[in-house]
């Protein structure tokens, strides 16, 4: 399905679209009370509850005041009525404050101010710099010569880095008042919750230009929700509206998690209630017996001769009631309240505040605090999470030759700086692929120094790194960029962008040197995507076995390289990109089979390797964890030895002969096959012996294996304490905490980055790290802390002591019920 927005003309599609009112409630003033009972009746405790209060009702059976049942029952249902509705209410006040915001929208060619509940598909909304964005927009214009401008996303992923927005090529120059009478059409789909995704086309009706489309992605996007920073202004025109805005999509109320206790007190609920069953039969049976034998014998019981065709139900009913109260009625509103307050010792611990970035540990969810007493795996990523997500340029390999390796920085290599000093032509390639290739933006403040607004660490590492090394990044103008090399002014021309993606797993631009006009594709990224794609003419292998010794020092490593194009060649090649950057469906994988007819017979430049420094207090906390029967997975995205090194250094692995890592490899399935059953059959033979046994997984691999051979793999998640599973994507980090699941073991994730929400969520419970990659995944844990050595604390003194107390508590209200209770059926038996 597609949406057709016509820019600026209301005329056309009057009323197609819903408007821009959002609306987070639960709830309305009609359905409440229906709505709100029928949830709580969803709870077995609740119906058995009603069904007991409705039996008091009866005088003939009850003993007691019905208003000792009722009172409860009425309280209970208030209380957490009042709280949703107290919710919902707050909802609704901030629902109201949006919807009526003062924009400015260009309606008819006239700019108006209305309100932001106002605004219609089609409609162009002008922005100031620090407003928020009231609708998904498409960019058309901003106050930046470059046809830039700067977002703050962080209320949408949590990332606060500022990322960069660019105009569409068609809307390039257009003056203000160009803009208030711009007319054409955007072809989109329909609206989806995928954020990181938007794919459509433009096209301007003349006299702007003739019907040529022009594809849009979602760098051309301003999203509900995000801020316009360090730009004057900024107009677009809005696509999406109200609940359709990709923020809308995605919100909801999250499913609640059921704990271990909660879980067992359910079970526990229904034994006594089937055991209250047995007890009021054979009572019921036992006073009917009596009854028909024995009472009218009694001069002081008037029973009457002839009693109504039910009343053989009477006594059984009677000790109903009387039982009742083995479910004791209290107990959900005992746990609710005790859970809340466990909830603010997380919240007010300064053990767990990091004072580094003022950051306190956080319970977003108040009921499954007792549940991190019983964690039995953690399942951690690494970048940012074990490491502190703070890449420094260490060291290089180019040509061959390894600098940095001496001194241990590469910025302070004596060798590098005469080859740069000399101009050898493979070192000049290597920084400019270093300068060029990514998605920096260089701000130049007014005292003239220049500083990088970048998405990623590791493109503003390697960004700075060239800077220092003398390619130093100048400015970027729409298409163009200037560098500046040893006093000499460069210039270059990018005429495409083929993006980064973690199934491409490399970046490349084409650019067009405007000194002598050649056409240059540059690359860069993990060695498995460049590897294949280099000549085979070219000797690899010095490049290769430096990546290796990068890795197993615990560098992370990204491969540059080079290739010169033709002009006839970049043409034809630029048609078939044009094609498939305008389709609407399958976009992303068209633009990848792309991308690999251009992405060949590259040159090998080299390698660089980043440092990412270890988190304080890392390996005693993952040490003392172990040791306390937890056992832990590492999800990463690196290569394989990076990881090892990672994990041999937090205490995650044992070195030999002490400890014993088992790789799982292969490139086909019958080679993956012979690879799982013999990791199996040593981790079942090492099973009996005290050794630390760990096994290690690709992402390739890890496909095959959850596809073909799950159960193995489900046995072999059984028998190790420990493993290590590399360059995996986000949907195998949650596919990984479901298998974990699905064995019964009490699963926590934690991670940093918005790639980690997804197992986050998975988890019984979900913890977040307020990082240097956002907010994105502490908003949608469970709980938040600032640094992964709190995790101890959290675990093994929160957890402890919650879930000694919820248990106690819930012991002690069972065996008060069930004491009281038994007096009573004595009491009345006598």
């Amino acid at each position: 399905m597609k949406r057709y927005v016509y820019i600026n003309d209301s005329d056309t599609s009057p009323d197609l679209y819903r408007d821009n009112r959002i609306s987070n409630r639960k709830y309305t003033i009609i359905n409440f009370v229906p709505k709100n009972l029928y949830e709580q009746f969803s709870r077995f405790m609740n119906k058995y509850f009603l069904l007991i209060a409705c039996l008091q009702l009866w005088s003939l059976i009850t003993p007691v005041n019905p208003a000792s049942t009722w009172g409860p029952l009425i309280f209970i249902f208030a209380v957490s009525a009042t709280k949703e509705a107290w919710d919902d209410y707050n909802r609704y006040i901030s629902d109201k404050q949006a919807n009526e915001k003062n924009v400015w929208v260009v309606k008819k060619g006239i700019k108006t101010r209305i309100q932001a509940q106002d605004i219609r598909v089609g409609d162009i909304v002008w922005l100031r710099e620090n407003d928020e964005v009231p609708c998904d927009l498409v960019l058309l214009g901003t106050s930046e010569s470059q046809g830039v401008c700067f977002l703050e996303t962080a209320a949408l992923d949590g990332e606060t880095d500022l990322k960069t927005r660019v105009i569409p090529p068609p809307c390039a120059g257009l003056t203000p008042d160009l803009l208030h009478k711009i007319k054409g059409v955007i072809e989109c789909p329909c609206p989806d919750k995928d954020i990181r995704r938007f794919d459509a086309n433009l096209r301007l009706f003349p006299p702007f230009i003739d019907n040529d489309l022009c594809p849009l992605t979602i760098k051309n996007t301003l999203l509900q929700s995000c801020y316009l920073r360090n730009t004057e202004w900024a107009c677009g025109v809005a696509v999406y509206t109200g609940n359709e805005t990709k923020l809308g999509m995605t919100r909801g109320l999250p499913e609640p998690k059921l704990t271990a206790v909660d879980a067992m007190i359910d079970k526990l609920t229904g034994a006594i209630f089937l055991f209250q069953l047995v007890v009021v039969v054979i009572l019921g049976v036992a006073g009917n017996v009596w009854k028909s034998s024995e009472a009218r014998k009694k001069w002081y019981v008037q029973y009457p001769k002839e009693g109504p065709w039910y009343d053989f139900i009477v006594i059984p009913l009677r000790f109903e009631l009387l039982c009742s109260i083995m479910i004791p009625i209290s107990i959900k509103v005992s746990l609710d309240l005790v859970k809340s307050l466990y909830a603010k010792f997380i919240d007010w611990d300064l053990h767990m505040y990091d004072e580094k970035s003022d950051t306190p540990a956080h319970a977003a969810n108040t009921g499954i605090n007792e549940d991190l007493g019983q964690v039995e795996y953690i399942l951690t990523d690494k970048t940012g999470t074990l490491t502190e997500n703070m890449m420094v340029f260490r060291r290089c390999c180019i040509n061959g030759v390894c600098y940095g390796n001496e001194s241990g920085d590469a910025l302070k290599d004596s060798d590098l700086a005469r080859a740069i000093a000399n101009k050898v032509p493979e070192v000049v390639k290597f920084l400019t692929v270093m300068a060029i290739c990514n998605t920096v933006v260089p701000i130049k403040s007014a005292s003239g120094s220049i500083s990088y607004k970048s998405q990623s660490q590791d493109e503003d590492a390697l960004v700075n790194a060239a800077s220092c090394l003398h390619m130093v990044l100048t400015s970027k103008t729409g298409n163009f960029l200037d560098m500046n090399f040893n006093g000499l002014v460069l210039r270059y021309e990018i005429l495409d962008t083929l993006e980064f993606t973690s199934d491409r797993k490399c970046m490349s631009v084409v650019v067009r040197d405007c000194q002598n006009g050649r056409i240059m594709l540059l690359s860069k990224g993990a060695d498995e995507a460049i590897f294949p794609c280099i000549s085979s003419e070219q000797q690899v292998r010095p490049v290769v076995e430096a990546v290796e010794h990068f890795a197993q020092l615990g560098l992370r490593t990204l491969c540059l390289a080079w290739r010169d194009l033709k002009e006839d060649e970049y043409r034809d090649w630029s048609i078939m990109y044009k094609e498939a950057s305008s389709s609407l469906i399958d976009r992303e994988w068209k633009v990848a089979e792309v991308c690999q007819q251009l992405e060949h017979n590259l040159e090998l430049l080299g390698a660089t390797a980043i440092e990412d420094r270890l988190q304080d207090g890392v390996p005693e906390t993952i040490e003392t964890l172990r040791k306390a029967g937890i056992n832990f997975w590492m999800l990463t995205g690196d290569k394989q030895n990076t990881a090892i090194q990672i994990a041999l250094l937090c205490n995650f692995i044992s070195p030999e002969p002490e400890g014993q890592l088992l790789l799982i490899q292969g490139k086909n399935l019958d080679e993956v096959s012979r690879s799982l059953e013999r990791v199996l059959l040593t981790m079942r033979i090492s099973s009996t012996e005290h050794k630390d046994v760990a096994f290690i997984v690709d992402g390739w691999t890890l496909e095959i294996i959850l596809k073909h051979h799950y159960e193995a793999f489900t046995d072999l998640a059984m028998l190790s304490r420990t493993a290590i599973c590399c360059r995996v994507t986000p949907s195998q980090k949650a596919q990984l905490v479901e298998l974990l699941k699905a064995c019964d073991y009490r699963t926590l994730a934690i991670g940093d980055g918005g790639n980690d929400v997804r197992m986050i969520q998975e988890a019984h419970i979900g913890v977040g790290i307020s990082g240097r990659e956002g907010l994105q995944a502490a908003r949608a844990a469970d709980f938040s802390i600032g640094k992964f050595r709190f995790l101890k604390r959290l675990i093994l003194v929160h957890g402890r002591y919650s879930y000694n107390r919820t248990a106690f508590l819930s012991q002690y209200s069972f065996y008060k019920s069930l004491l009281i209770c038994f007096i009573q059926i004595l009491c009345f038996w006598d």
